[in-house]
């Protein structure tokens, strides 16, 4: 188990199952050093858990929530590319687009989820630049999709 799972253990969380995806593409891609994921709803084991927007149907909690899902889904398909999330040496960029009802514009308090979640579980590894964006609608009323760049280990 790599530090980064043990990380998450004490945190009652683990890495799920890699998710299939949804349409026509693959969950990420490797090109040298470099590890660049699909976006990643918050689909847990084959079901989306968290579908509407935020600010109607879901809260800016239950959008943060969201965000560390997705995350997990990243990190899941960059374990499924490299085996051992250890060796991932910099989480590079963090995109996130929320599912935002009209007036709200609190996209970077959602994505925190998946921020602080990097952070938690990585130290300065999981430090990155970001993208917080609202968008009027999601594949399947997703209420969030996280997509990450990393850098691993050759």
């Amino acid at each position: 188990m790599s530090m980064v799972e043990k990380k998450l253990a004490e945190m009652g969380l683990s890495i799920p199952e890699a998710p299939k995806p949804v349409a026509a593409y693959v969950p990420a891609v490797k090109t040298g050093e470099y590890i660049y994921t699909s976006g990643q709803i918050p689909l847990v084991n084959g079901e989306l858990k968290f579908k509407g927007k935020v600010g109607a149907e879901m809260t800016l909690e239950q959008g943060y929530e969201a965000a560390k899902v997705c995350a997990l889904n990243c990190l899941s398909v960059i374990k499924g590319l490299i085996g051992d999330l250890d060796k991932i040496e910099q989480v590079v960029k963090v995109v996130g687009f929320v599912n935002s009802a009209p007036g709200f514009n609190m996209q970077p308090k959602v994505v925190n989820g998946a921020s602080e979640l990097l952070g938690a579980v990585m130290g300065e590894k999981g430090f990155h630049a970001r993208s917080a964006v609202g968008v009027n609608e999601l594949p399947l009323d997703a209420t969030v999709e996280v997509e990450m760049i990393v850098k691993v280990k050759e």
